[in-house]
């Protein structure tokens, strides 16, 4: 690389995503960032640069994990489709088959795919939270089971920006024994040599980027239910406090499993977790064909009960699948973004795996994402 800011590599071929990540550099206002794209099992970009913390001027490293906000829904559908694998669970099957208590108050007929679709009627609960109760994993899972739907389930969706990863997440708990974050690092994780933790170590805590308050324009208000539902009640600040600091800096939140939206994670390991659901990476392939072909199904689209206007993203079974807002590689494209900037996806008619994450968040007109991913395609027609 020229650029003294920027490290690691790009395979021949794949110059346009060095290009495009050394311009959000000079153009688009980054601060810290990696990319990594593996193709066929193998990885063709690994860069990254910057600085992890501007306060002390420490620099981005290929060790430098992220807080990946809503990537981590994309992690827990990956989760949840190992369990599917396996013959544990039944996405089409109600919630109840797993977790009886769920079914109180209307919730009996609820299948767990709806859980990851967001039509469950469950984006914000009734009960306050202090951020205490938050972490503690169960006081939230018994406000879920107290909790009567919005809307009537399965006719209508909107995104549950946080609740989306308790509702699975108990699920995963129910089947394993184990927190999601746990099951996680065992089947995952550690097989793939990753660094991405829902549930961050503490021996990792001084290597994670520090998050910087998004810039630009943060697009318009949200309806006050997306608003109770992104704040947990007003447990946490999201994304900033009053003193413009993004609340998951807090150690104690990146430690606790926050299974919606509190991964930490390397791009370099974002693109190997995709890469291994549609090709050889370190073994089988994660997702079958059949699996894929579900999980792109669109299930959700259009305008939504709450929050913002219709703005034609489209969802299939626990992740974004390709469209207009989030263009990926193709058709096949299934991942996740994350506030602020971050994506992760992958492709299997390309066999392709993608991980971006930055510290500086990004507004309503951030396009570094998008440009990255289209840098992608561009290589892959040649």
């Amino acid at each position: 690389m020229t650029d003294p800011q920027i490290h690691g590599h790009a395979d021949e071929g794949f110059g346009r995503v060095a290009d495009v990540f050394r311009g959000n550099f000079a153009s688009r206002g980054e601060v810290g960032a990696a990319v990594a794209v593996y193709v066929a099992g193998r990885k063709v970009v690994d860069l990254y640069g910057g600085l992890a913390d501007p306060r002390s001027g420490r620099p981005w490293t290929a060790q430098t994990p992220a807080v990946v906000f809503s990537v981590t829904k994309g992690i827990m559908a990956i989760c949840a489709y190992q369990l599917v694998r396996h013959g544990q669970l039944d996405l089409d099957a109600p919630v109840t088959r797993y977790w009886p208590e769920f079914g109180q108050h209307g919730k009996a007929e609820i299948p767990v795919r709806w859980l990851l679709t967001h039509q469950s009627g469950l984006p914000a609960l009734d009960k306050p939270f202090t951020r205490e109760e938050v972490l503690a994993w169960d006081p939230v899972i018994e406000a879920i089971e107290a909790q009567t739907p919005l809307w009537q389930p399965g006719t209508a969706h909107s995104y549950h920006p946080i609740t989306y990863g308790w509702l699975i997440g108990e699920v995963i708990r129910r089947i394993t024994g184990e927190l999601p974050g746990a099951y996680f690092a065992r089947t995952l994780g550690e097989p793939l040599g990753l660094r991405t933790w829902v549930g961050l170590p503490a021996a990792e805590r001084d290597a994670v980027a520090w998050m910087l308050a998004p810039i630009g324009d943060p697009g318009p208000a949200s309806h006050p239910v997306a608003e109770r539902g992104i704040t947990m009640g007003g447990a946490f600040a999201f994304p900033a406090d009053e003193n413009g600091l993004v609340s998951f800096n807090d150690p104690a939140i990146q430690a606790a499993q926050i299974p919606g939206a509190g991964a930490v994670s390397t791009a370099e390991s974002l693109a190997r977790l995709y890469a291994a659901c549609v090709s050889e990476v370190g073994g089988p392939r994660l997702l079958s064909t059949a699996s894929v072909d579900d999980a792109i199904t669109v299930r959700a689209a259009g305008q939504q009960v709450y929050g913002h206007p219709d703005a034609g993203h489209r969802w299939g079974t626990g992740f974004l699948v390709h469209s207009v807002p989030r263009p990926m590689v193709g058709e096949r494209s299934f991942g996740h973004d994350g506030a602020g900037g971050h994506l992760a996806f992958a492709d299997d008619t390309h066999q392709v795996g993608f991980g971006y994450v930055v510290n500086q968040m990004g507004g309503i007109d951030d396009e570094r994402a998008n440009l990255l991913s289209a840098a992608v395609r561009d290589c892959l027609a040649g």
